[in-house]
């Protein structure tokens, strides 16, 4: 076989390099962006059009890790390239508060940009190998949802969700579509030789990217209050408390642990590409709940929401990974997506008449319960 000069070898293939993790720095302030978005546009088009951007800067970032998976970080052609597409992240990011406005043509203009590159360059380094045929198909797909992106992009504000929408749609469902177009070819998961440690440890760093941007809003909102009370240390404390646990659920007992599960490129693809989405997306949900209770005195039907998808985001991503890599069913999970359910009706039926804390100590006892239930078992 043909040796790729770019392509990472030996003992130390699954390393992050330091320009992984410089790359990722552009996230730090994209999923501050995000969530500012959020905050700023309180109501059903407001939580669309974020969903939408979510999952464009999510693409842009998960494309560029698998990337990586084959690419030795160390060369100065992969630094030279990671340099380039952190750039068309920072385009990417910036405009993320005008993407749906006067920011729209330079928003999907670095997010093309980074769809395109990312192939293209993959396939001459790779050029003769099953790689550079797969990149080939994925470059088509990424093509076919461009035509979408911009022509969203030209229309008025009120074609734009729906035509991203289905650019979204185009863009998730080429891997599950194997990159299949008839009469020209299809790159099947299997003939993607993935390295699950690799992957594994790239997207347990961007969780602690979106976890970081909650530590950043309770932050924020301390200091704008000006003064310490009583009162908002305790919600302060909460809302700290709701974010460990996030994080223990995740890393210290329901984590991507990559000892033994299905390590085929399918259930990879699943546990990383997916799963991964709506855990980071959860917790960039509960960063925003939490920086919206700790500046509000009452709750809102937003508020309400707001607090509650967090956790329920978080765990149809975290049933999705357990599902892909071990199979498992994850009925506590399930359980405890039907408790915060009925605490989100109670809250919207008291409506106003709950106290902030309330609210967020009942989400805190169920995400805390799943956590002692885990670690009870993990413990046995």
């Amino acid at each position: 076989m043909t040796t790729v000069p770019l392509a990472r070898t030996g003992h130390h293939r699954s390393e992050v390099g330091p320009v992984e993790l410089f790359f990722d720095l552009v996230y730090v302030f994209a999923i501050i962006q995000l969530s500012h978005l959020l905050i700023d546009h309180l109501s059903w088009t407001g939580a669309a059009q974020t969903a939408i951007v979510f999952a464009a800067v999510w693409w842009g970032w998960n494309y560029t890790a698998w990337a990586m998976n084959w690419l030795d970080p160390g060369k100065t052609p992969v630094q030279l390239l990671s340099g380039v597409l952190m750039l068309a992240a920072l385009g990417m990011a910036i405009t993320i508060p005008s993407a749906f406005g006067d920011g729209v043509w330079l928003f999907i203009g670095c997010y093309l940009f980074m769809g395109i590159l990312r192939p293209v360059f993959m396939m001459v380094a790779y050029r003769g190998q099953r790689l550079s045929a797969n990149y080939r198909m994925l470059l088509l797909w990424t093509l076919m949802a461009g035509a979408f992106w911009i022509a969203g992009a030209a229309l008025s504000e009120e074609w734009r969700l729906l035509l991203w929408l289905i650019a979204v749609l185009v863009d998730y469902a080429a891997p599950l579509a194997h990159y299949r177009i008839p009469g020209v070819g299809a790159a099947p998961m299997h003939t993607w030789d993935t390295d699950a440690n690799h992957l594994a440890e790239r997207n347990r760093l961007v969780f602690i990217i979106a976890l970081g941007e909650s530590v950043l809003l309770m932050g924020g909102a301390v200091v704008e209050q000006g003064q310490l009370t009583g009162a908002l240390a305790l919600s302060l404390l909460v809302g700290f408390a709701s974010l460990f646990v996030l994080w223990w659920n995740y890393f210290a007992l329901a984590g991507p642990d990559t000892s033994g599960g299905d390590s085929s490129t399918g259930a990879l693809r699943s546990a990383y590409a997916y799963a991964h989405a709506f855990m980071v997306l959860g917790a960039i949900l509960v960063a925003v709940s939490i920086e919206l209770r700790l500046t509000h005195d009452h709750l809102t039907p937003a508020s309400i929401l707001i607090t509650t998808a967090g956790p329920l985001v978080y765990l149809v991503g975290n049933i999705l990974f357990l599902r892909s890599r071990f199979g498992s069913l994850a009925r506590s999970r399930f359980i405890a997506m039907g408790a915060l359910i009925l605490i989100t009706i109670g809250a919207l039926l008291l409506g106003g008449r709950l106290p902030v804390l309330v609210l967020s100590v009942a989400v805190l006892a169920v995400t805390a319960t799943l956590a002692a239930r885990t670690a009870r078992r993990r413990l046995a």
